[in-house]
């Protein structure tokens, strides 16, 4: 799932301009934690070998005809390494449950006795962790282009300060260096968040 763009796009519309450096650069460091927790999120919904209830997080169950998220629905616990169980507060809701886990494209068949669904997690094979793995450098790269948007967004608000000269071209250039600094600490943060989740799938339990 690609980040949000068009969404801080119309915000960046919408805002009043900047009147000095530290607005342009606060603005940028908010956008790239945000750039940053849409990864975690992303990320949460790739499966490793072991079972957590963070893997349920992209599911969304028709509930009376609204998509809902699986925990705003029901009760996840992990009992054991390799189950998932999901205890639905409507018990009406099991079959919507059970079809939405599988309409989910994790790769989990859950099943259910009426009351509780139990979702086994399943050993990754090799040819499964290789798409889980190719998956997540997709996504990895779609963040890391949301984070050189950001920096760009924020030169051009830069290129903006001096032809109004609000700022000399002194002020400019150490701006710019300052963004790309905090462009390239958080591309490396964002590359250490992949590397350790692509450790996660690799491991073979």
């Amino acid at each position: 799932m690609k980040p949000d763009e068009a969404a801080i796009a119309a915000q960046a519309a919408t805002a009043a301009p900047f009147q000095n450096v530290k607005q342009v650069e606060a603005n940028a460091k908010s956008k790239m934690e945000k750039v940053l927790s849409d990864l975690q999120h992303n990320m949460a919904g790739i499966r490793t070998g072991r079972a957590s209830v963070s893997l349920l997080d992209s599911v969304r169950v028709d509930y009376y005809g609204t998509p809902t998220p699986l925990s705003q629905v029901a009760t996840l616990h992990v009992p054991e390494p390799s189950l998932i169980t999901v205890q639905p507060w409507d018990t009406s809701q099991i079959g919507p449950i059970d079809k939405a886990i599988r309409a989910a494209d994790l790769g989990l068949n859950p099943s259910n006795d009426g009351k509780l669904v139990r979702v086994p997690v399943p050993p990754l094979t090799e040819e499964r962790r290789k798409d889980l793995v190719k998956r997540l450098h997709h996504i990895g790269e779609d963040h890391r282009v949301s984070m050189r948007n950001v920096r760009r967004d924020a030169n051009e608000q830069m290129k903006k300060l001096l032809k109004d000269k609000t700022i000399s071209e002194d002020e400019e250039r150490r701006a710019l260096d300052e963004m790309q600094k905090l462009t390239d600490g958080n591309i490396s943060r964002l590359d250490q968040s992949v590397k350790a989740k692509e450790k996660e799938i690799l491991e073979i339990k």
